[in-house]
């Protein structure tokens, strides 16, 4: 074995997580900028980028004849992207499929899949050439207006960023999956952006309040609507990060003898066509919306899906509202505007930072476009001050040029040129030399110091800059607007004033379960009140709550941290034997417990009550209902406390008992404590130390009833523990369990 200290190498002794840890930030990094993560710039991942450039560099322009993707493919990976070529080509498919992309960048001929989920037919059968659109993302690349850096073998140059003349991330959406982080960004209105754009390039100032009444909302290639509120879309455009709720589009068709059917012509973005049918077929066999008879599948190249009902008397808007709730005709779009920003930092942008790093971006382009103009304007100038000379100086340029021995150096010499006027001087055609090329010389130079002031100033002027950019901005703006077909708004913004309840009676055979929650979360469901043999346990878990309920039942879950979630048992399809997590159907944050379970009724009171002794009554249990995963957040809970009590508030209740880790009771009238919707509440129990451990409200000519040994006792002589809200109260009677737990 050879002696490493005789070797010229640097051997180090590091700990293995750290030598692991640079390894695995370095991997980290290598994927969130060079894969993953979409450049704020131009929009593009790198594979989308080196796709485009390869195919200009192949002369494949919309006026030129297609050429085989293979080839394209061939020239990606051979020159710019080490990586597969079939995610080379599915990344290139994408930006063809019509219904994936809301501007697409390549213009595909063959079979590049369809909406139904088919994939696109191989790379050797297909033809694609870049679309206008792609031609303005790519325009002026050649003229300096970016940096180019070496592809991974050094043989050729690749650009780090495309010029773009329009903000392609906005327009066109991202979405990946990194190293620790993701982003997901949905496609806009082009036409919206430009004049959210010109907005801000006049008012750079301007709040994202004043950006939304350009941007509506996304707009998306397969249309649909948008069912959420203009405060809840501006939301999510202030932090870069939300979720928008997008349904199908459908209408009513009406038949003979008061017959209709309801036809579905829009489905949301990114849902396959099969997968909604085969969806509500599911339904369909299973019986669970009993007013729906039948789909059909009409479509040919637009879609048509036919919804059919029962019989005529079925509420159309009941129908969709169910249909809506248990498919994918509805889905929720999330949004986190995570990129890589000119630093090639990652980081999540609100609406305003991503259009002002576009318009920034801009500003550079132009910039740099002005100096490559004016350097080439400069030299043309000084070329043509040397052909002036020739024109002044013929007879003895000539007589030099035929009788020296070294007519350059004569030439520089005698006259102060440059080495690049002598040697255009020396290069120049005999035919040139003619009185009307003199005239047109002089004009040329004329409009060159004209340009070239103009440069200059446009230069030191960022003014200017942004005069050129509006100007450039409203062309664009133009061509987009003459293309109606394109740019004209596909995705309707159509708010819910109020969410769609239905008689789930109606809709839905009523049947007896059994809902349970483990204490890792996780939820069974099975059918019938009998059936308690049938829940199981995974090791090492157990038993939490178990309600009866029915089918037809919502379930109201409330977590520590003070957020009630909405659980729609019609909705839920759970899986046999140990049941499905929790975090399916809600999205409960890990650090988060289930405190409580009630079943929704209307008018229903609720008691929420902290560990940190404070609370208050939900007057109607309608005030919880949320209609999304994130639930809602009704109790405001301070550092270190927790929710701890969620119980329904009977409506013959008049009093209610607070015991705390101190073991001391109180007991005082319920209508000293506030009925509100959401809030901190207010102090239930004055304690020195330990947290409360329950609370309950009860009649107090009954008593209250706890459950000690596995056996239910009431204590009815309270009069001792009787006071006022914020009291310190009294340790409990004797024989009160020591869990200090009501039942």
């Amino acid at each position: 074995m050879n002696n490493p200290k005789n070797n010229n190498q640097n051997i180090k002794d590091l700990f293995f997580s750290d030598a692991l840890g640079d390894r695995y930030l370095s991997y980290a990094m290598s994927t969130i900028v060079s894969r993953s993560l979409p450049d704020v710039r131009d929009g593009l991942k790198p594979v989308h980028r080196r796709l485009l450039f390869a195919m200009r560099e192949l002369k494949m322009s919309p006026q030129s004849g297609f050429k085989k993707c293979a080839r394209v493919v061939g020239d990606v990976i051979g020159k710019f992207h080490p990586h597969g070529d079939q995610a080379v080509y599915d990344a290139m498919v994408r930006l063809a499929q019509e219904f994936s992309v809301r501007y697409p960048l390549v213009d595909g001929q063959g079979n590049f899949g369809s909406i139904d989920g088919d994939r696109a037919a191989a790379m050797r059968y297909t033809e694609a050439r870049l679309t206008e659109i792609a031609e303005l993302l790519l325009k002026d690349i050649d003229k300096n207006t970016v940096d180019f850096t070496s592809t991974y073998d050094g043989e050729y140059d690749e650009p780090i960023v495309l010029p773009s003349l329009f903000p392609n991330l906005l327009a066109n959406g991202a979405s990946g999956i990194a190293v620790g982080m993701a982003t997901n960004i949905p496609s806009h209105n082009i036409i919206e952006l430009l004049l959210a754009i010109r907005h801000l390039i006049k008012r750079p100032n301007a709040s994202i309040s004043s950006i939304v009444k350009y941007i509506k909302g996304p707009d998306f290639s397969t249309g649909g609507t948008i069912i959420d509120d203009e405060v809840t879309i501006k939301k999510a455009y202030e932090t870069g990060r939300g979720s928008f709720r997008l349904r199908a589009n459908w209408v009513i068709e009406k038949k003979t003898h008061g017959q209709y059917v309801i036809v579905i012509n829009e489905i949301p973005w990114s849902v396959t066509k099969a997968r909604i049918i085969e969806k509500i077929e599911e339904i369909i066999s299973s019986k669970r919306i009993q007013m729906l008879a039948d789909i059909i599948d009409e479509s040919s190249e637009d879609i048509r899906i036919l919804i059919i009902p029962k019989n005529r008397d079925v509420n159309p808007n009941l129908l969709m509202s169910r249909l809506f709730k248990m498919s994918d005709l509805e889905i929720k779009i999330n949004m986190n505007m995570n990129v890589i920003d000119a630093n090639k930092s990652p980081r999540v942008m609100n609406i305003k930072e991503a259009l002002l790093s576009f318009i920034n971006h801009r500003q550079e382009v132009v910039i740099r476009y002005s100096k490559n103009r004016l350097k080439i304007a400069s030299d043309r100038k000084e070329v043509l001050e040397g052909y002036l000379i020739v024109y002044a100086n013929l007879d003895e340029i000539i007589t030099i040029i035929r009788d020296d021995e070294n007519p350059k150096e004569t030439i520089m010499n005698k006259w102060k040129l440059t080495d690049m006027q002598t040697e255009s001087i020396l290069n120049l055609r005999l035919r040139f030399l003619r009185r009307l090329e003199e005239e047109m010389i002089i004009s040329e130079k004329n409009n060159l110091e004209t340009e070239i002031k103009e440069l200059t100033d446009l230069i030191k002027s960022t003014d200017k800059q942004f005069l050129k950019i509006d100007g450039e901005t409203k062309e664009v703006l133009e061509y987009f607007k003459k293309n109606k077909s394109i740019s004209d708004r596909r995705t309707i913004i159509n708010p819910l004033l109020e969410e769609e309840y239905d008689d789930i009676e109606d809709i839905i055979e009523e049947e007896p379960y059994i809902f349970v929650l483990s204490k890792n979360n996780w939820v069974q469901f099975i059918k019938g009140h009998e059936n308690f043999k049938s829940i199981k346990y995974k090791e090492g878990d157990e038993k939490k709550f178990i309600l009866l309920v029915k089918n037809t039942d919502k379930l109201l879950l409330a977590s520590n941290s003070g957020r009630v979630y909405t659980l729609s048992l019609s909705n839920m399809i759970i899986n046999k034997g140990f049941g499905s997590p929790l975090r399916l159907f809600i999205d409960l944050p890990s650090e988060d417990t289930i405190q409580g379970i009630n079943i929704f009724k209307k008018k229903q009171k609720i008691l929420l009550a902290s560990s940190g002794y404070k609370g208050f009554i939900i007057p109607d249990m309608e005030d919880l209902l949320a209609y999304t995963k994130l639930g809602k957040n009704v109790f405001s809970v301070s550092d270190n406390e927790n929710l701890l009590v969620f119980k329904v508030v009977n409506s013959e209740d008049d009093s209610i008992a607070v015991i705390g880790e101190n073991h001391k009771l109180l007991i005082f009238k319920l209508s000293e404590i506030p009925l509100q919707s959401k809030g901190k509440g207010v102090i239930l129990q004055k304690a020195k130390q330990g947290n409360l451990t329950d609370a309950t409200t009860f009649i107090f000519s009954e008593g209250i009833t706890c459950i000690r040994d596995n056996s239910k006792k009431i204590f009815k002589d309270l009069e001792l523990w009787l006071g006022k809200r914020a009291q310190s109260g009294r340790l409990a009677p004797r024989g009160f369990p020591r869990s200090n737990r009501f039942s």
